[in-house]
């Protein structure tokens, strides 16, 4: 695991002597470990150059396995300081439109019948949510991704258990007195003359890639982290904005059009670590979050 964890460092800094100084060795250490490694594997794990070190392939293979061993040991740690509380506990990460649309019903029903469980709520994004789960510092996360896959420690390899919940689709949200206010619904070429809010940086790539395929320059007004912001802009007549569903806003006062069809959307779902014991309170409030979102 030593050795593992030292190739891990001179993947992640292409360089023995950056690698040494942030593990606080010597670079001849580090140069030691890597021979001994190879040695033991029988085939040459790092090659040097005038531009620094890059991994062969099978390199790579040992730090993607050093990668889940770890993730997978800092679960098990986390689980075993957890023997040692008298009482059990759950930690849910969550982004902030899920957590506001999904959670407060989901935990109220999680409470009245888990009352001993000590609960504690991270808000994170799904690129830093799905990680936490894989190495335990969450026992559920609440999160979504795009027509892509998961994020990076998502579902899949090494990744937490992958539990879908629903779709949540954009809409265009425009500003009142818009010339397609009125409309049904519309394409999002059909606003390529408009200055765009931006209220995720998912929803800028979504929307980037779009425009591209579409032959338009996506112009900006404003870009924010916070669909609820991005609405309120667009109702003072900023720009347009694509927000999904579930951060739909009734008090911005804008008007809301559903997109053509294939409409984009996020895939909400829930990820829990592999292994998760029926019953366990992640299992709970998985299940709960599952009826909440049936009837959402």
């Amino acid at each position: 695991m030593h050795r593992l964890r030292i190739l891990r460092a001179v993947a992640a800094h292409g360089s023995f002597n950056r690698a040494a100084a942030a593990l606080r060795l010597t670079p001849s250490a580090v140069s030691q470990h890597i021979a001994t490694l190879e040695r033991s594997l029988g085939h040459a794990v790092a090659e040097r150059s005038t531009r620094g070190v890059t991994l062969t392939a099978a390199g790579r293979l040992l730090v993607e396995a050093a990668d889940t061993i770890t993730a997978e040991i800092d679960l098990v740690r986390t689980r075993i300081d957890r023997l040692a509380a008298g009482r059990p506990r759950l930690t849910v990460a969550t982004f902030t439109s899920g957590g506001r649309h999904l959670l407060p019903r989901a935990l109220a029903a999680f409470v009245a019948a888990r009352p001993e469980v000590e609960l504690t709520v991270v808000e994170a994004e799904p690129e830093d949510a799905l990680p936490m789960v894989r190495g335990g510092a969450a026992d559920l996360a609440l999160a979504y991704h795009f027509d892509g896959p998961l994020p990076s420690g998502g579902a899949g390899r090494a990744g937490p258990d992958w539990l879908p919940l629903l779709e949540d689709p954009l809409y265009a949200v425009l500003p009142p007195g818009h010339r397609l206010a009125g409309r049904q619904v519309l394409e999002p070429a059909e606003l390529a003359a408009d200055r765009w809010v931006l209220g995720c940086l998912k929803t800028e790539a979504f929307l980037r890639r779009y425009a591209d395929r579409a032959g338009f320059e996506l112009r900006t007004a404003a870009s924010t982290t916070d669909y609820f912001f991005a609405q309120t802009l667009v109702g003072a007549g900023v720009g347009v904005a694509l927000v999904p569903h579930i951060a739909l806003s009734a008090a911005a006062g804008s008007a809301v059009v559903s997109l053509a069809a294939p409409r984009p959307a996020r895939h909400i779902g829930v990820a829990t670590a592999p292994g998760t014991p029926a019953g366990s309170p992640a299992a709970t409030l998985a299940a709960v979050l599952r009826q909440t979102a049936a009837t959402a």
